[in-house]
């Protein structure tokens, strides 16, 4: 087969640079926008951010000297357009040719035109909050150790039994494994480490160092005071050779094996819940999660109104000292390129906010009965419904509905958790997945402890109020509402 060259024409579609930017910044949460816009920041100079997120913290100046002002009052940059001092320089910016809107203050973008006041110095949160050291486990048995043990040798061994700690406080290593990574010349037996252990065992909180859950509750249950005797000794029997049926709630098997009534084992499952299976876990340093909404929901004289969260809008606009130097230089440069690029940025930042913010309204206007009732009155909804409204693609909708999150009256919600599937009713509607799970964890939290419901008398319950559901689908729900099955609800 010869090769030649031949010329061909075809056409084809191609995402522009605006666009691709535009996708990508519909898609990024919250946190992962300020992340990107912090590197668009450091990387073209003639975008800058108006609402400094260091606008309160406490600075330093140059003779060392705290300023509690985190932001200086700005220069006037010298402006040779002819307009008149005072002119307003915090207007939107609509993109305008050239360099013309930018040096006269156009370029800025916010929502609102509020100023952002600064707290009075006599607030007390203007008070700079140093965070108080959370002491660890480690230090926390350390200081016991100093006040209890004197001797060089037994403190060495003790360090080194709680250096092998876990952060829930446990022993996961056997004093086997440790003993043989022990240099020989050091003469430690064994006997030693053991010794060790129980001392450390003594120390507060009571069951740390210890190697199982039944030896950390048992610990726990000699140390606890005015405990009846023949219940400290029944508890203790629970723990050390039960601890399985007492989890799996088999109290008949129980009450057989203790040869004891409901009473009896009443009163020993009481004094077992009073114990702590992660008795370090109040010391781990964990932070808890949180999310900040981009849009809140309130209710008005007209309905449910959906409004965007101002503190999480960044307010950008292009540099006027840099966009000066532009139009002096008559547009020649590197930065017409990145002037353009801001531009893009600002625009892309509008519609993603406006997008946003018509997606949620559309969702708060199909799920009125939700924010009225709650959970049971939540309604069948689909992307594609919300997409042929808004004229949108459905991949759209997938991208604006994906770690955004939306506060409510009925707590903070991902706006993916408005859309659900819909399950066939005997009367021929629908009923939402999500309603249906609101009335499981309904049923089972009024259910008698002493007599909880099966999966299979869910389901006909359910099925008593028009709603046909299987055994199987229960169960799905139910374990993804995180509740337990009817043999670990049963109580005595």
């Amino acid at each position: 087969m010869k090769q030649t060259l031949q010329l061909r024409i075809s056409q084809h579609l191609a995402l522009t640079p605006q666009l691709q930017q535009s996708i990508r910044l519909l898609q990024l949460s919250t946190l992962e926008l300020h992340q990107e816009l912090e590197q668009i920041l450091s990387d073209n100079p003639m975008l800058e951010r108006v609402d400094d997120p260091l606008d309160h913290s406490i600075r330093l100046l140059a003779d060392g000297a705290i300023s509690p002002q985190g932001t200086q009052p700005d220069t006037p940059v010298p402006n040779d357009t002819g307009s008149a001092a005072g002119e307003d320089t915090d207007r939107p910016f609509e993109g305008g040719d050239g360099a013309d809107a930018a040096a006269s203050g156009e370029a800025e973008w916010s929502f609102d035109d509020v100023a952002r006041t600064s707290k009075a110095p006599e607030d007390d949160d203007a008070r700079p909050q140093l965070e108080a050291h959370e002491t660890t486990l480690r230090e926390h048995l350390l200081e016991q150790m100093r006040v209890s043990v004197r001797e060089m040798r037994d403190r060495a061994l003790l360090e080194l039994m709680i250096d092998a700690l876990n952060d829930n406080g446990y022993l996961e290593e056997p004093l086997e494994e440790i003993h043989a990574r022990l240099p020989e010349e050091l003469g430690i037996e064994l006997e030693e480490l053991s010794v060790a252990l129980k001392m450390l065992q003594s120390f507060d909180p009571a069951g740390v160092g210890a190697r199982t859950p039944s030896e950390c509750l048992a610990i726990q249950i000699r140390r606890f005071p005015k405990v009846p005797l023949v219940t400290r000794r029944r508890a203790l029997t629970i723990v050390e050779q039960h601890l399985t049926l007492f989890a799996q709630r088999d109290f008949n098997k129980l009450k057989k094996i203790l040869d004891c009534d409901d009473e009896d084992l009443r009163e020993a499952q009481a004094v077992i819940k009073q114990c702590n299976p992660h008795p370090g876990a109040a010391f781990a340093s964990d932070t808890s999660d949180f999310v900040v909404p981009d849009v809140i929901v309130k209710k008005t004289k007209n309905g449910w109104q959906v409004m965007l969260n101002h503190d999480v809008m960044p307010r950008l606009r292009v540099n006027a000292l840099y966009a000066n130097i532009l139009k002096q230089s008559k547009g020649e440069g590197s930065l017409t390129s990145q002037l353009q690029e801001a531009k893009w940025l600002i625009k892309n930042m509008r519609q993603r906010f406006d997008t946003i913010l018509r997606v949620a309204q559309a969702i708060v206007d199909r799920q009125r009965n939700f924010f009225s009732h709650g959970a049971v009155a939540m309604r069948p909804l689909v992307l594609r419904e919300i997409a042929d409204t808004l004229g949108l693609h459905e991949s759209t909708i997938s991208r604006v509905t994906t770690q955004k999150y939306m506060l409510t009256p009925h707590g903070m919600f991902e706006l993916k958790y408005f859309f659900g599937s819909h399950v066939a009713t005997e009367a021929g509607g629908e009923a939402s997945s999500t309603a249906i799970r609101a009335l499981i964890k309904q049923l089972i939290g009024a259910e008698d402890p002493k007599n909880p419901f099966s999966d299979s008398k869910i389901a006909d319950m359910l099925g008593e109020q028009g709603m046909v559901v299987a055994r199987r689908t229960v169960a799905k729900y139910r374990e993804a509402l995180k509740i337990p099955p009817v043999n670990l609800r049963k109580s005595l």
